[in-house]
């Protein structure tokens, strides 16, 4: 019998004539075609006779089933109908309570008010109670001397004159309390120095947190900070003793042997910039040793308490650290030196006395001894607060505001005396006959020019970043501007002086006078006749000028490209010292025509304050 697959006949595509001869073509060639279609007609007849009868099983099976699933549904519908109406009456109930809840819930925040209000007048009666009692005991307990029991009373008495609040029959009490804590600061003030003086923690502890009891740890401050400035100044005045000794010496030797007074005093005295170093070094030395007591006596203040000590030190010495500036920069130059009441920082030199290269290398030099001290002082003040650590480099840097400020004058007269000292003129007008020699050394004169010019400006560049950390950048462009115009009418002038050493004036002159008065025809003739013998040696020149003017151009303008890289680098840096409204400001770059961000003048170094954020982003400390 031959198997039929009953899956081709559900197929949509289903043809028959397609399956007869594929039945066909799929028989054994040796089979004859009538028995195998009979065969084929045989198993199709059969399965078809089992799916009739399976058909017919199973709707007899449905039909048996339908009566029960009505009878489940029916079922279902009820209990539906009966769930709708429970929760209905769930839902009415609800309603129901929500109107009577929402008034009891009113009523009892109405009862917890009247009682909040009962108790904290109940808790005012008893802080005005405890108030009078605290005031008539009060002279007893100071009379005890036990400061930690005082300071804990006064501070009752402040938490119950708070609760109390502006009552007038307790205003003699307010008095009486700013009285008794007046008293009690004094009473600790002696015990606090002795305290400090003999390096106490546990006596400074407990005395800490009696005036922070009572809102006074403002004297425990001033008291640290006056102790020690005082060992600072003196530290600071070791200079004016050394120099009042060398002093003496001096004078003591000059009447032994007068011959030898020169050599005696430039091996006496001691230069402040010589001084400095060491004083820089006593001073960080005595801070890191406060730093260290500090952290084990207060070690919730020791971080902005020694700051403060070296910002009030800095102030108290800032009027003597400006004149010992001003006196150790004017030292380095003689016609200066000898001057005993002049302010160079702020640019009062006196007539006939110009600001030299070698001020400002002085100044420099001293700013960079304190620059030096700044970044120790950053290291160890790392754990401090940005803006305690930008107050104290400010104080740091504040005796050299003055300078920074007038930085733009001291550099134009540095750059406007080394351009006015550069001679450009080849040599004196000789006459005619001499152009050629004497413009080829003009020429060669001006051509070496442009490096030193450039060399005064890049290296004023220097000065400025080294100096003032950028923050007198506006000033120095304007000072750049102004000694290139100096520079360039030098050459104006140079080239004018040109046109008379060749002889084109006396052509021109000539030229119109034979207008004017008539000159004979051969005495013209013989002036050109000289002038086209020169001829061929002022083409040259002209020709060797405008290689100059070439070389000046393409050297300012590797210059200006410098600059502005250096003008992005700063504002770079800048950015990052953001530190408030003083040193918030911006201005623009007259020179490159974009908004650079440059900190304003200031106190401190802001390159300085740069790094202090940018360490601080970096997690550095």
């Amino acid at each position: 019998m031959v198997v039929v697959d009953l899956r081709e006949f559900s197929e949509e595509a289903f043809d028959p004539k397609k399956w007869i001869n594929a039945a066909l073509e799929s028989r054994h060639p040796q089979d004859p075609v009538d028995h195998f279609l009979s065969d084929l007609e045989e198993s199709l007849r059969s399965s078809s006779e089992k799916i009739a009868d399976a058909l017919e099983h199973e709707g007899a099976d449905a039909l048996l089933r339908v009566p029960h699933a009505c009878r489940e549904a029916v079922h279902l519908r009820d209990e539906a109908q009966a769930l709708r109406s429970v929760v209905s009456s769930i839902l009415l109930k609800l309603r129901k309570a929500e109107g009577t809840s929402a008034e009891s819930v009113s009523a009892l925040a109405r009862i917890d008010t009247v009682k909040q209000r009962m108790e904290s007048a109940y808790e005012t009666l008893q802080d005005a109670a405890g108030l009078t009692q605290l005031s008539a005991s009060v002279e007893d307990v100071f009379a005890s001397g036990d400061l930690p029991r005082a300071a804990e009373t006064l501070a009752n008495m402040r938490n119950c004159l708070s609760a109390v609040g502006e009552v007038a029959e307790f205003a003699n009490i307010r008095k009486q309390l700013e009285v008794l804590e007046d008293r009690l600061e004094e009473m600790a003030q002696p015990r606090l120095a002795d305290a400090f003086a003999k390096r106490r923690v546990e006596v400074v502890q407990e005395l800490r947190q009696i005036l922070v009891r009572i809102g006074r740890f403002k004297s425990l401050e001033l008291h640290y900070t006056k102790m020690h400035v005082k060992h600072l100044k003196k530290l600071w005045e070791e200079f004016d003793t050394v120099q009042r000794t060398s002093k003496l010496e001096v004078e003591k030797d000059m009447e032994r042997n007068p011959s030898i007074v020169d050599s005696i005093t430039h091996a006496s005295f001691i230069s402040f910039s010589s001084w400095l170093p060491s004083f820089y070094d006593e001073l960080l030395l005595y801070l890191e040793q406060e730093w260290k007591w500090c952290m084990n006596a207060l070690p919730e203040d020791y971080i902005s308490l020694v700051p403060k000590l070296l910002v009030e030190a800095m102030n108290e010495m800032f009027s003597s650290f400006v004149n010992r500036i001003n006196l150790a920069t004017g030292d380095v130059v003689p016609e200066t030196k000898s001057l005993t009441k002049v302010d160079i920082l702020s640019g009062g030199m006196p007539k006939g006395t110009k600001f030299q290269n070698k001020h400002l290398e002085e100044l420099i030099e001293l700013h960079n001894m304190t620059t030096t001290f700044a970044r120790n002082i950053q290291h160890l003040f790392s754990e401090s607060d940005v803006s305690i650590l930008v107050g104290t480099l400010k104080a740091v840097y504040s005796p050299y505001e003055m300078s920074k400020q007038s930085y733009g004058q001291m550099e134009n007269a540095i750059l406007s005396s080394a351009v006015a000292a550069i001679d450009s003129r080849g040599a004196v007008a000789r006459g005619v006959g001499a152009q050629g020699i004497e413009l080829s050394e003009t020429v060669r004169r001006m051509e070496e020019s442009i490096p030193r010019v450039i060399l005064l400006l890049e290296a004023a560049v220097e000065r400025c970043i080294s100096f003032t950390g950028g923050s007198e950048v506006d000033e120095l462009l304007v000072t750049l501007d102004e000694v290139m115009l100096q520079y360039l009418s030098n050459l104006q002038e140079t080239l004018k002086s040109l046109r008379s050493v060749c002889g084109l004036d006396n052509v021109v002159h000539h030229d119109s006078a034979k207008k004017d008065t008539g000159i004979d025809r051969k005495e013209g003739a013989c002036l050109i006749k000289v002038v086209s013998e020169e001829e061929w040696s002022i083409v040259q020149g002209a020709l060797q000028i405008l290689t100059v003017a070439d070389c000046l151009t393409s050297r300012a303008s590797v210059f200006e490209a410098s600059l502005r890289a250096t003008l992005a680098r700063i504002g770079t840096s800048l950015s990052l010292s953001v530190l408030g409204s003083s040193l918030d400001r911006s201005h623009k770059s007259n020179d490159a025509k974009v908004e650079t961000p440059i900190a304003g003048r200031a106190a401190l170094d802001v390159a300085a304050c740069a790094s202090v954020i940018c360490l601080r982003k970096r997690g550095s400390f």
